[in-house]
């Protein structure tokens, strides 16, 4: 048996126990090693995940690298891991982000002098919040690896405890007088929601566990579910089924976030620190758009379908609804979370639109979203640092004064609007393509949600990069190595897979057609198919 899943998973987990007992203190030496412990074990396990991904073999099965452990006999629960190629690059993904995200955060909690005599105050914040940042990296990479739904339920709702910490304890010092209150409610509004959501999941997964013992299945392994739910030797009754499929996907879309249980997302993300908002947005969330593909399309095949025009209605509301709100914002922050609620909707409807080319789509729009915000939100956090201030108001002409900054914050807005030639682009096309093949009108609608991106994206841009230089501005300094170096690889991989996407999509669609077939779909025939020829000649 192979343990690379597991070693991918226990690096952080352990990088994170480890960065916790580090002895406090609030001299910088100490400080730089832990930080240094933290972006080692990131690091690692960033080579891990590479590994898994180069390891994975498309067109083999469709599970690998298969991993199990016994751990509660009784109820046929087992902590087995395996690799598909949606988990393959979602895992890499955060992987890729979880070092740049900590090189980022680089001095976010450092403690601040405490008063004249210069002690400092809370001497382990800083070892709590990178320990905290390695946690939710093992807890998401085993939630995309996890074959076991009990297992998966469990890491989806752990990831909870450290993301709230890190948004209460450790927000944005740019954020005014009120700061400290409204981090806590931030907090407290995105714990409740996301618990509500676990809640009702875990009823539905009492639920399946009851409905498949009682016809000889107690097990909560996932591809033997979903090979007898596929073969009919596990059979889910209409009513029973639909309960189900919304217990689960209740849940995954509170975490995405889909209209309208989205609130919590400005809030938090615009009370933490850019770190902590790339760890929302471009990781944590998209636990909840991979498991609507893992879990509720596999799990649930005819509900899915049953739902899926509703689901599709409600994402096309979060289209355009996040890019309307996105357009009035004052606050760069939340201007971001609202232009990602926006995307988590091309997202979900790519899911249920149920053909090859949106589900392919949504999964690379799950790697591309992480990719393009996290450098938006980040080179925004630089910003933000410098000046102070999260109004849009309070800048203008940075890009006379700072134009290495300007440079990178106007590639990541028109990655934002999916410009051609930026990686964004290629699973909007798709996601647009196969939900205007089943379902045009929606598709259409959908198509105004670019022409809305663009409107929010480049006024940002205008509003704080062009025109005078504002007093506050003036003396701002451009990005530095360690900025660069956060920022770099994520422009460059916006690009690469702007112009060359082919390794993503040879991965994830073998996959995707694999989840296509659970639902018993295929993508739709052209409306006018070219006739047949002969000989040159029309038949």
């Amino acid at each position: 048996m192979s343990f690379l899943l597991t070693a991918t998973c226990a690096v952080p987990a352990a990088g994170a126990v480890l960065t916790a007992a580090l002895p406090a203190g609030s001299s910088e030496s100490r400080r730089r090693t832990t930080k240094a412990v933290a972006l080692g074990a990131s690091a690692v396990t960033l080579v891990l995940a590479a590994v898994v991904a180069a390891r994975f073999d498309p067109y083999g099965a469709r599970f690998q690298l298969n991993e199990s452990y016994s751990w509660i006999r009784s109820f046929g629960i087992t902590f087995s891991l395996g690799v598909d190629g949606i988990g393959a690059v979602l895992a890499l993904l955060t992987a890729v982000l979880v070092p740049l995200v900590i090189l980022a955060s680089w001095h976010d909690a450092d403690p601040a002098p405490a008063g004249p005599d210069g002690t400092f105050e809370n001497k382990r914040r800083t070892q709590a919040f990178f320990a905290l940042i390695l946690a939710v990296e093992a807890m998401v990479v085993v939630s995309f690896y996890a074959t076991d739904v009990f297992v998966f339920y469990v890491f989806f709702e752990a990831m909870l405890i450290p993301m709230y910490f890190l948004i209460g304890g450790f927000g944005d010092r740019a954020g005014g007088p009120e700061s400290a209150r409204q981090r806590s409610y931030a907090a407290v509004k995105f714990l409740l929601y996301n618990l509500l959501g676990g809640l009702v999941m875990l009823a539905a997964v009492i639920g399946l566990y009851v409905t498949a013992q009682d016809q000889g299945f107690g097990t909560f392994d996932l591809p033997t579910l979903t090979s007898a739910i596929a073969d009919g030797r596990l059979q889910l009754t209409g009513t029973a089924e639909k309960a189900l499929f919304l217990g689960f996907f209740f849940a995954f879309a509170v975490k995405a976030p889909l209209w309208p249980l989205h609130t919590w997302l400005p809030n938090a993300m615009g009370e933490s620190t850019a770190g902590t908002a790339v760890l929302i947005t471009a990781v944590v969330d998209k636990v909840g758009t991979f498991a609507m593909l893992r879990f509720c399309l596999g799990l649930f095949p005819n509900a899915s379908k049953t739902f899926a025009p509703a689901i599709l209605v409600l994402a096309l509301i979060g289209i355009v609804y996040g890019a309307l709100l996105a357009i009035g914002q004052k606050d760069i922050k939340r201007l971001v979370a609202y232009a990602s609620i926006s995307h988590f909707g091309f997202i979900i409807m790519g899911v249920f639109a149920l053909t090859s080319q949106g589900q392919s789509g949504a999964t690379l729009y799950m790697v591309n979203h992480g990719l393009s915000t996290a450098a938006w939100m980040l080179v925004a956090g630089f910003l933000i640092s410098r000046r102070g201030s999260r109004l849009i108001a309070d800048y203008g002409g940075v890009q006379k004064v700072a134009p290495v900054l300007a440079g990178t914050f106007l590639i990541g807005s028109l990655a934002t609007l999916s410009l051609p030639g930026l990686a964004p682009f290629v699973s909007e096309f798709l996601v647009l393509v196969g939900t205007f093949t089943r379902y045009p009108a929606i598709g259409i609608v959908a198509t105004f949600g670019i022409v809305l991106a663009a409107l929010y994206a480049l006024l940002l841009y205008q509003r704080t990069m062009t025109g005078p230089v504002k007093d506050g501005v003036r003396t701002m300094p451009d990005l530095k190595a360690r900025e660069l170096a956060v920022v770099g690889p994520l422009v460059a991989l916006t690009i690469l897979l702007g112009v060359y996407p082919k390794p993503l999509t040879d991965m994830v669609n073998p996959s995707v057609n694999a989840t296509l077939s659970q639902v018993h779909q295929t993508d739709p025939a052209p409306a006018h198919p070219v006739a047949a020829t002969s000989g040159g000649e029309q038949k």
